[in-house]
């Protein structure tokens, strides 16, 4: 074979696998921040590994910054149980997801935990348990006022209930894994018929 024969198939092959993502990053400046630039901030925190395609990384910095800080939001535990379950790491996540339960009365407003109800329900494959949590999502009576403000202060109009979109893209993707159900545009908007 030609020098040229074989740079090309190399090339093809290298084209068709894909390099692994770059997962480094200063684990002291990360376990730094603060709740707000580590978990709120879409565009740095543990979210900048995420991006890259480094799920499991993250997931392990948000375990890591935890500890550091001794902090116990329950959304630190659902986006590490998110990232965990993104990964198949499905009992990790599981047993994320039921430390972000509200009590009744902080949730009887909001949904809150239906949604974990819903998302527990797809990563334990309980179907029965995935419509139940969105028929009592759906009846979570809507506020006054759909308008609220993100950390940085810009306002927006929330969809209600809360995320009824996520449990409903769950069911239409049931045979899909986490990840995909959650995120392909498919699952999340299906197009509309006719």
């Amino acid at each position: 074979m030609s020098i040229a024969l074989l740079s090309v198939l190399a090339l093809a092959q290298a084209a068709g696998t894909p390099s692994p993502p770059d997962c480094t990053y200063d684990r002291e400046k990360m376990l730094a921040l603060s709740q707000q630039e580590f978990d709120q901030d879409l565009e740095g925190g543990w979210r900048v590994l995420a991006k890259r395609g480094c799920s499991e990384e993250a997931a392990e910095l948000i375990r890591d910054w935890r500890h550091e800080k001794r902090a116990h939001a329950s959304i630190l535990y659902w986006h590490e149980g998110q990232l965990r379950a993104e990964i198949g790491q499905t009992e990790q996540a599981i047993a994320l997801f039921k430390l972000t339960y509200k009590s009744p009365e902080w949730d009887r407003d909001f949904g809150w935990n239906h949604y974990v109800d819903g998302s527990i329900a797809f990563l334990s494959r309980d179907r029965e348990m995935l419509a139940r949590a969105i028929d009592r999502l759906k009846e979570v009576p809507a506020p006054d006022n759909l308008t609220f403000k993100r950390p940085d202060g810009s306002s927006f109009m929330m969809a209600w209930p809360p995320n009824l979109n996520v449990l409903e893209a769950f069911d239409r993707c049931w045979d899909l894994p986490y990840a995909e159900a959650y995120a392909m545009k498919e699952c999340v908007t299906p197009e509309q018929a006719g």
